[in-house]
Parts: C-alpha cells; sequence; structure tokens
C-alpha cells in the first residue's frame, strides 16, 4: 500500500497514513533500540479506509540498517 496507493485485498485507494511516534514510556508506534527514546525506529503504518487491512512499513534506510545490526 505504501508503493501503490491501493489496497492489496480490496483495492480501494482510500490509503490513511499513520506515522510512527513515540510518547512516554515507550508507548507509540516504534521499535525500541535501547533505553533511550531518541533511538527508537519509527513505524509507519498504512490502513485501508475500506476494509481495514494495514500494513507496517520503516520508511527509513538508515533506521533498517540500525535493526540489521541489532536483529
Amino acid at each position: 500500500m505504501k508503493n501503490s496507493k491501493q489496497c492489496p485485498k480490496c483495492s480501494s485507494k482510500k490509503i490513511i497514513r499513520i506515522p510512527g511516534k513515540f510518547e512516554s514510556w515507550g508507548a507509540g508506534n516504534n521499535i525500541r533500540m535501547g533505553i533511550f527514546v531518541k533511538n527508537a525506529v519509527l513505524v509507519t503504518r498504512y490502513l485501508c479506509n475500506n476494509c481495514g487491512f494495514s500494513e507496517e512499513w520503516i520508511d527509513k534506510k538508515e533506521d533498517i540498517e540500525k535493526l540489521k545490526k541489532k536483529y
């Protein structure tokens, strides 16, 4: 959905982009990479407004590299 701008399940083009964020105590859509919040990787959700199907993506290449090193 991120690239095609279309739902792979129902073909709807009504896609909602929900950006990742940091909230207190590590809440929010992110992957913790240590004890400091600033090191977390943000995860963006793409949600079909029609059927509810969702995907999660890491948008930044440097964040993908961080995850490769850790995992």
